[in-house]
């Protein structure tokens, strides 16, 4: 059994994920810059993509951040996130 910890361990470690936020108070280049840039200042986020059109926030990062770390970060913008999906992505 710990061999096969042992083996995995450094899978678990770099596992990624996507993660879709709902920002729908969103009305501006400006709302979309600071909420990238809220996100992107969370520790273990790689990418982070919003769009205004869609008012949805793409954010590629760690397996293992909580929801509602995502959600604080967006509230420090002054928006109210909802967590849409996420997907664990293959290395």
């Amino acid at each position: 059994m710990k061999k096969w910890l042992i083996l995995l361990l450094p899978l678990m470690l770099f596992a990624k994920e996507e993660v879709v936020i709902k920002v729908a108070e969103m009305h501006c280049p400006l709302c979309t810059t600071a909420v990238k840039k809220a996100l992107k200042s969370v520790e273990g986020v790689e990418n982070a993509k919003v769009t205004l059109e869609t008012k949805l926030a793409r954010v590629v990062a760690k397996d293992g951040i909580e929801d509602k770390v995502y959600l604080e970060a967006v509230k420090t913008t002054g928006y109210k996130g909802v967590m849409v999906s996420r997907k664990h992505l293959k290395e």
